[in-house]
C-alpha cells in the first residue's frame, strides 16, 4: 500500500495485539518491529498451539490501524482481506472448520480469534512444553511431533496422541551435547570438525549440513539440511549421543531454530550475501540475524564469536538487551599480533588464535597447544587463513561441550588431509602435473578465500583457471561482485558456467551474461571467458585447458555435479 510507517502506527500495532492476546489468554506475548530499507517486519509471540492464529492477529492490528489512520484510503482492506481468506479456503480446504471470514472491526475480529484458538488449541502440548521448561529439558516440535530430550535420552510423541506430563518417564529423559553452527563462510566445515571432534570424544555424533543429516559416517537424510529440518532429524537420532547442527540464515528468517537448548553456538563471520532478503540489507542486519543462535543457549551456554568481524563485535554488546540475560562468550581470531584477543584475554573470556604460529586455546587464562598451524591439514600450509578460523571457532565449542584439548589437537592434527573429511570443501586433487582445488565458495569472501590458496599452490610458470557461477536468488549486484572478486586475481580462464540446478526464478543464461558484462568491464578478453551450460560441463572445459603446473580452483555447488566431478578425478 505505500504506507508511512511511524511511531504512530507501531504504537496502534502494539495496543491492538496486546488487546488481543489479553483477549485470549495470552499471558506472555512480546512484539518486535524492525525498519529496513525494503519495509517494515512487525512480529509477535504466541503460545505453541496458536501460531497460526498469531499470524492472522498480527496481519488484523497492523489492518485495523491502518483504518483508523486513513479511513478513505483503506475501504477496500476487509473485502480484499475476505476475498484472500476464501481464496486460500478454496484451493487448501482446511481439515476441519476454518472459522468466520476476516473482520477488520474490534468485536468481531476478538470473536474470531476466540473461535480459532479453540480449534488450534492443544492444552495438552503447552502442559508437556510447560514441564519441559521447568525441567530445563531440550524438545523439538514440528507439525505431526513432539520429542522431548534429545538424542539418545529422548522420547517422540505424534501431536494426536500426546501423553498427559504424568505418563512422561521424565527421568529417563536429559539432553545431550549440543553445537549450533552458523555463518556467512565455514558453516559445513566447523560443523564437521566439531561433529570429529565429538566422535574422537567417544560419542556417536549426529550432524546436520548443506550435505545432509548424519550419524557418525552414516546417511540419514541427503541434500541441503542446514535448516530446521536437519536439525529435528539429528535430535530425533535415537542413537546419537551428540548433536551438532549448521543453522543457515534462510532457516532461522523463515522457520526460526528447531531447538530450543544448546550448549555452544558458533557464529563464524558475516558477509555480503543474500541481501534483499526477507529485510536482510546489510551486514549489521545479518548480523543481528545470525546472533539470535544465542537464543537458544542454555544457563550455562557459550556463545563463540568471530573476534576478527566487526559487525560482530559491534552487535554483542546488544545481546544482553534483547536477549534479557548476556550469554557467556568466547572469541576467535585470526590476527597473529593477538590484539583482536587481548581485551578478552585479561577478562578471562575463553579465546582461540594464533600464538607464534601455532592455534592457541585458552580456557580462563590456562593454555593449550592445538598445533603448528602450518602442519595442520586444513590449513593448507597455512594458506587457508579462514580454516584456520574455522578450526579455532571449533575449537571452543568443542571446549564447551566438555572435550579435551588433548582430542581437540589431534582432531586438527589429522583433520583434511582425506578427501572424504571434508567433502567439497577445500578438495585438493593434483592430476598430471595439474592442481586442482574443489570447494563451495559461493560468495565474494568465500571466492577469496579459495583464490588465496590457489594463487599459494602455482609455481613460477604455471597458470590459474577458474570455473563461476551463482545461484539465481541473488540480486545482480550480488553476482558482479563475486565476478569482481575473481577479477581481482586474474585468472587465465574463467569458464563461466551455468548453476543449472540453482536457477531459483532466473532464465537460463541470465546469471552468466551478468558475470560476463562484469568481467569484460574489468578487463577480460572475451576468449578468456568460455561459457558452459552446467556446472560438471565447465569443469570439463578447465580441466582439457590445465597443463603441467597450472592451478585450477573449482567451485561446485550441487551435491550430484560434485560426484560426478570427483568421479571425474578419480578416473584422471
Amino acid at each position: 500500500m505505500g504506507v508511512a510507517v511511524d511511531a504512530a502506527l507501531i504504537g496502534a500495532w502494539r495496543t491492538r495485539v496486546r488487546r488481543a492476546a489479553a483477549h485470549l489468554g495470552w499471558n506472555r506475548v512480546s512484539m518486535a518491529e524492525r525498519l529496513h530499507r525494503g519495509g517494515t517486519t512487525l512480529a509477535i509471540s504466541a503460545p505453541p498451539d496458536q501460531l497460526l492464529l498469531a499470524t492472522e492477529v498480527n496481519e488484523w492490528a497492523l489492518c485495523a490501524a491502518l483504518l483508523e489512520r486513513d479511513p478513505q484510503r483503506c475501504l477496500d482492506l476487509e473485502r480484499s482481506l475476505v476475498a484472500a481468506f476464501r481464496a486460500a479456503r478454496t484451493e487448501s480446504p482446511p481439515d476441519g472448520d476454518a472459522g468466520p471470514d476476516p473482520a477488520l472491526e474490534e468485536s468481531a475480529a476478538l470473536a474470531r480469534f476466540a473461535a480459532l484458538a479453540a480449534l488450534e488449541a492443544r492444552p495438552g502440548l503447552r502442559s508437556l512444553l510447560d514441564a519441559a521448561d521447568r525441567a530445563e529439558l531440550p524438545f523439538v516440535l514440528d507439525d505431526s511431533a513432539l520429542t522431548l530430550g534429545g538424542g539418545i535420552k529422548s522420547l517422540s510423541f505424534p501431536l494426536d496422541a500426546l501423553p498427559s506430563a504424568s505418563e512422561v518417564p521424565w527421568h529417563a529423559l536429559a539432553g545431550v551435547p549440543t553445537a549450533i553452527v552458523t555463518g556467512s563462510n565455514g558453516k559445513t566445515t566447523t560443523v564437521r570438525v566439531l561433529a570429529a571432534c565429538a566422535r574422537a570424544h567417544g560419542w556417536h555424533t549426529a550432524y546436520s549440513c548443506t550435505d545432509g543429516v548424519f550419524l557418525d559416517d552414516e546417511t540419514l537424510a541427503a541434500g541441503d539440511y542446514s535448516g530446521p529440518a536437519g536439525a529435528r532429524i539429528a535430535m530425533r537420532e535415537p542413537r546419537a549421543e551428540a548433536a551438532i547442527l549448521e543453522t543457515a540464515r534462510g532457516g532461522i528468517l523463515r522457520r526460526g531454530i528447531a531447538v530450543n537448548r544448546a550448549d555452544a553456538a558458533v557464529v563464524t563471520n558475516v558477509s555480503a550475501d543474500h541481501f534483499g532478503e526477507y529485510g536482510i540489507h546489510d551486514l549489521d542486519g545479518l548480523a543481528e540475524a545470525k546472533l539470535t543462535v544465542a537464543y537458544a543457549l542454555g544457563p550455562r551456554g557459550l556463545l563463540v564469536l568471530n573476534a576478527d568481524d566487526p559487525a560482530l563485535c559491534a552487535r554483542a554488546g546488544e545481546l544482553e538487551r534483547r536477549a534479557g540475560r548476556a550469554p557467556r562468550v568466547a572469541w576467535f581470531s585470526v590476527d597473529p599480533s593477538g590484539a583482536a584477543l587481548d581485551a578478552h584475554r585479561r577478562r578471562g573470556a575463553w579465546i582461540c588464535g594464533p600464538r607464534g604460529g601455532h592455534l592457541q586455546l585458552e580456557l580462563a587464562h590456562e593454555g593449550f597447544d592445538l598445533g603448528g598451524i602450518d602442519g595442520l591439514p586444513l590449513s593448507v600450509d597455512g594458506t587457508a587463513v579462514y580454516n584456520v578460523a574455522n578450526l579455532a571457532g571449533a575449537a571452543l565449542a568443542a571446549a564447551a561441550l566438555g572435550i579435551a584439548p588433548g582430542v581437540i589437537a589431534a582432531v586438527f592434527a589429522r583433520f583434511g588431509a582425506e578427501a572424504r573429511d571434508n567433502p567439497g570443501r577445500m578438495m585438493r586433487f593434483e592430476r598430471n602435473g595439474v592442481r586442482i582445488l574443489v570447494d563451495y565458495a559461493h560468495n565474494p569472501d568465500g571466492l577469496k578465500g579459495l583464490l588465496e590458496v590457489a594463487q599459494a599452490q602455482r609455481d613460477g610458470t604455471g597458470r590459474l583457471g577458474l570455473v563461476l557461477g551463482h545461484a539465481g536468488n541473488r540480486s545482480d549486484a550480488d553476482i558482479e561482485a563475486l565476478a569482481r572478486a575473481a577479477a581481482d586475481f586474474r585468472p587465465d580462464l574463467i569458464v563461466i558456467k551455468e548453476n543449472e540446478q540453482y536457477l531459483r526464478g532466473r532464465e537460463a543464461g541470465e546469471i552468466p551474461r551478468v558475470i560476463r558484462a562484469e568481467l569484460e568491464r574489468q578487463g577480460f578478453d572475451s576468449s578468456a571467458l568460455p561459457f558452459e551450460t552446467s556446472e560438471v560441463a565447465a569443469v570439463r572445459h578447465a580441466l582439457a585447458w590445465a597443463r603441467p603446473g597450472d592451478v585450477l580452483a573449482l567451485p561446485v555447488h550441487s551435491t550430484s555435479a560434485r560426484a560426478e566431478v570427483l568421479a571425474m578425478l578419480e578416473r584422471r
